[in-house]
This record gives C-alpha cells, structure tokens and sequence, in this order.
C-alpha cells in the first residue's frame, strides 16, 4: 500500500512480516479467509480487489491444480431466442475474455467496427488494441481500454488455466504497447453497468448505458 511500510501493512493485517512478505510474493496457499480479509483491510481494497486476492488464493490452493475442463463457449437457444426478440435494444452475451458468444441485429449494427473485423470470435479487448478503428469508435478510448484490461486481470485472477485468455493476453501483449503497460499495473475490475460513448461510422456520436451479460 502506497506510503505504509511492510512492517505497518503486517502490523494492521495481524500477521507476521515474514508471513505478509511471503504473500506479497504471491505464496497465498494456505492462506486463511480470515487473513485474506485481515489484509484486504489493511490494503484498503475495493470489492473487485477483494475478489481477485481471494481468486488467487483459490488458484494457489491443491484443489486448484486440476484444470478445470472449459466451459462451453455457446449460449442456450433459450438465451439465443430472448436476445432474438430484443429487437429494440442492442444485447449481446460474452464471456470473461470478452468473447462475443452470441448477439442481436442491433448489437452487430451498433458494434459493426468489432463485427466488421474478420478474426473470430469477435473479442471486445482485440478490437480495442488492435483494431485501428476503435479509437474512433470509442469517444473515451482511454477509458474503456483501461476497463478492458482490468476486467481481464480479474478474469485471469478467477481462472489462470484458461489458455484460450492466456493465449489472448499473449497476443495482446505482443502487439500492443499499450495493452502490455496496463496489463503490468495489475489493476483488477467489476463491470456490471456502465455509460459507453460511441462514434458510430453512421450515426455519429451517441451514448448508451450498457450491462454486462
């Protein structure tokens, strides 16, 4: 925590400091509920945080080195037939990479630079970095690329065996500078709701509120 010393952050988290160095070095195995909360208010960290440090204690644990088998990448017809039927709102189903796994006619209208790009599945974090249209197409770029690569960070944080998202970080990393300094701060994030600007190539410029799906 920036201006505490690592004595003063083991002190308020009630834990050694060779206890807390071994922590801050990422050997969270064994680590405690209690402790993780212990240090999670010592650190003042925010509910995105919290979540990320008890995701990689989860990683870190035995029950953890079994890789879980994939999720399947598809939507159920029942969640494809409701997203069929929004037919005055765009909406669109992803996963925690940021895979588009299905959306409606608005959706591709209103995201038609994403939609545009040829390389599947259509990706949300690969078109900010790597599509040179999208800083166009999103009027507060930096904002959401930020967003992009902190909701990343978590993800990887809830599932560090996914290599189809390690293989992503991997490429963006290779070939975006500006994906590669974001992904080094560490910065973790929860999306559920928020105001995206857009400037559509047809429409102009617009606002929508937008929900994670």
């Amino acid at each position: 925590m920036p201006g505490l010393r690592r004595s003063e952050v083991a002190d308020l988290a009630g834990v050694s400091v060779e206890y807390y160095a071994q922590l801050e070095r990422g050997n969270l195995a064994g680590a405690s509920d209690s402790v993780l909360d212990a240090l999670a208010r010592a650190l003042h960290l925010d509910e995105a945080e919290q979540q990320h440090l008890a995701a990689l204690a989860r990683a870190a644990g035995p029950a953890a080195r079994t890789r879980r088998k994939p999720a399947a990448q598809h939507v159920r017809p029942s969640v494809a037939r409701v997203l069929e039927l929004m037919t005055d709102i765009p909406a669109f189903v992803n996963n925690g990479r940021g895979d588009v796994l299905a959306a409606n006619r608005l959706t591709q209208a209103l995201y038609a630079p994403m939609f545009d790009d040829a390389t599947r599945p259509v990706n949300h974090a690969r078109f900010a970095f790597l599509n040179p249209r999208a800083r166009d197409f999103w009027r507060d770029w930096e904002r959401i690329a930020t967003m992009t690569v902190a909701m990343l960070r978590a993800e990887a944080g809830r599932d560090p065996y996914d290599k189809a998202l390690t293989d992503l970080v991997g490429e963006l990393c290779t070939r975006s500078e500006e994906f590669r300094t974001r992904w080094a701060a560490h910065d973790v994030r929860l999306h559920s709701t928020g105001i995206k600007q857009f400037r559509h190539p047809v429409v102009g410029s617009s606002c929508a509120h937008g929900a994670r799906g």
